[in-house]
């Protein structure tokens, strides 16, 4: 195994991950004593839940969780699906599909995410009625669809001219050819990169708090404003990201091994 491919490993994710937190941890840990901050984490486990007249009440921390969630599976569904069809576009004869493409590619890669939220939010979202949470998985999804057709792309390509002149022989219509013959072999070589888009959709639905979406980030920020407990809350932000985003590679990573069998 050869060191970039260990590099890339979960595992080594993880490491690397554990580091960059650790130190800026340490670092966080260092300013807050130079400046006398009154460490309070005691306070924390509040805004998990807890028991109230009613029996057990959700804090902000797990609800915030539950609507990344949320947000960040239904605009990873959506993406794959935009994102398909813009690999078939730009893979397709149509001048003018694949001229489409190509623009709405290049526009969307070269626009930074944040300035994409506010157009779908403030210019788009008047136009087209969208709320917050509407407005903020269309964005989302557009702009990972981008990213995600060039995989997709990328792995139908791979597949060898043999596996099209034999699925042409047989008389398959282009609609059996992607089902039945190219799509299961791309699936296998797109599946790890699509991982790392998975857990990059749900590390961007962070950039929605800008527009007040009542996810995670924006959780932390509310419980922020008013206990003034800025490192205690946002260590523990990063650490509910960090253990989502390990059990997803992990998830992932037997997805990918039991396909790998079955081939």
């Amino acid at each position: 195994m050869n060191m970039s491919r260990i590099l890339r490993s979960p595992a080594s994710s993880v490491v690397q991950y554990l580091i960059v937190v650790g130190l800026i941890t340490y670092a966080a840990y260092g300013g807050a004593q130079s400046l006398g901050y009154n460490w309070q984490w005691y306070r924390v486990p509040q805004f998990f839940g807890k028991f109230g007249p009613d029996g057990f009440v959700w804090g902000p921390l797990p609800e915030g969780l539950l609507n990344t969630l949320i947000l960040s599976g239904l605009s990873f569904v959506l993406a794959v699906v935009l994102g398909f069809g813009l690999a078939l576009l730009r893979l397709s004869n149509l001048i003018i599909g694949n001229a489409f493409a190509n623009v709405v590619m290049e526009v969307v890669r070269n626009s930074p995410i944040l300035v994409l939220v506010y157009v779908f939010y403030y210019v788009l979202g008047p136009i087209f009625d969208f709320d917050r949470f509407t407005a903020s998985i269309l964005c989302l999804a557009v702009f990972h669809a981008a990213l995600i057709s060039e995989i997709i792309r990328a792995g139908i390509r791979a597949i060898k001219r043999g596996q099209w002149e034999a699925a042409s022989s047989i008389a398959l219509t282009p609609v059996d050819t992607y089902r039945y013959v190219i799509m299961p072999q791309a699936i296998r070589l797109i599946l790890p990169a699509m991982t790392s888009e998975a857990i990059h959709v749900l590390k961007n639905s962070a950039i929605v708090s800008v527009i007040a979406v009542a996810e995670l980030t924006t959780a932390g920020r509310n419980i922020i404003s008013d206990t003034f407990m800025s490192f205690e809350i946002w260590l523990t932000v990063a650490a509910i990201y960090f253990v989502v985003t390990v059990a997803l590679s992990a998830l992932i990573s037997l997805m990918e091994k039991k396909y790998a069998i079955r081939q």
